[in-house]
């Protein structure tokens, strides 16, 4: 039994999607296919119902599924005992929100690169909640996360602060000349925010239901400048932690709204899985670049 087809498994059991789980993984699809089926061949049973879309574990595959978690994460921590007097070497498996991946994973695969050249990083981009979750269940070794300030973090994984921050309400800066407003003034003018799944647009939600007004989003993406362009347009009214504001271009253009019923704050947080003994250098390294990143 190939601890390649037990990942394999594991990353359609998570995704499903054979598509999706083989861009994790870095390999074409048909090789990770055949992984699955030499698992399957292996033991013995059918682990998925390919007539279904998406493709979904059988009741045996999905018993199977939290048990292969297991076993990789047994494989990382022998392997982890095996290289501990060796300098850093093999993968790192590390989660970025995108936001924060914007802005600081160009310097800091550099400097991972240059200090510690048999290293091979790989990056996974999505929302804080869900990294998270990946690194508790050691399918990543550590995760830079942007979520509200005061939200929990899950006691089987070891949190560092890294930033904490105001959360900016923008708008077009010839719009908004007053020194004070609140969130009824902004439903007309709309929303440029990131899709379904940011927790600062679920706060901004929640504010909102709260007053009974409702959010209207003119413009979902989860890319900075573009909302930040967008705003500056006066398309919307764009939400972002004031540090991912201030490292843009767009930095001193645009409006920053002082809202008297909305006040959100951002945290910045180093996640990092247990084990990780060899790899503690480089996950210092990505510590101090997005401290100072967001400085």
């Amino acid at each position: 039994m190939k601890t390649d087809d037990l990942e394999a498994f594991v990353a359609v059991v998570r995704h499903q999607s054979i598509s999706r789980a083989a861009q994790e993984l870095g390999i074409a699809q048909p090789l990770l296919s055949r992984r699955v089926q030499g698992l399957e061949g292996t033991l013995g049973i059918a682990l998925f119902d390919r007539q279904s879309k998406p493709v979904r574990p059988t009741p045996a595959g999905l018993r199977l599924a939290e048990q292969c978690r297991s076993v990789l994460r047994e494989v990382d921590i022998l392997r982890d005992l095996a290289a501990a007097d060796l300098p850093p070497n093999g993968n790192l498996r590390l989660g970025v929100t995108q936001s924060l991946g914007e802005l600081v994973l160009g310097p800091l695969l550099d400097q991972l690169r240059q200090e510690w050249p048999d290293l091979r990083p790989q990056v996974s981009t999505g929302w804080g909640a869900t990294l998270v979750e990946r690194v508790e269940r050691g399918e990543l070794d550590a995760a830079v996360v942007l979520q509200q300030r005061g939200r929990t973090l899950p006691g089987g994984v070891e949190a560092r602060l890294l930033h904490r921050g105001e959360v900016s309400v923008l708008g077009r800066l010839q719009d908004w000349p007053l020194k004070r407003y609140g969130l009824a003034d902004c439903v007309a003018t709309g929303w440029v925010l990131n899709p379904d799944g940011c927790g600062f647009r679920a706060g901004l939600a929640r504010a909102l239901g709260a007053l009974g007004l409702s959010m209207n989003v003119r413009l979902d993406t989860y890319t900075r400048d573009l909302q930040l362009d967008s705003v500056n347009g006066g398309l919307g009214l764009g939400l972002m932690p004031q540090a991912l504001y201030e490292k843009s271009a767009f930095n001193g253009k645009l409006a920053t709204l002082a809202l008297r019923d909305f006040k959100p704050e951002a945290e910045a947080w180093l996640v990092v899985g247990q084990g990780q003994a060899r790899l503690e250098g480089p996950i210092r390294r990505i510590e101090t670049v997005v401290a100072q990143a967001l400085a």
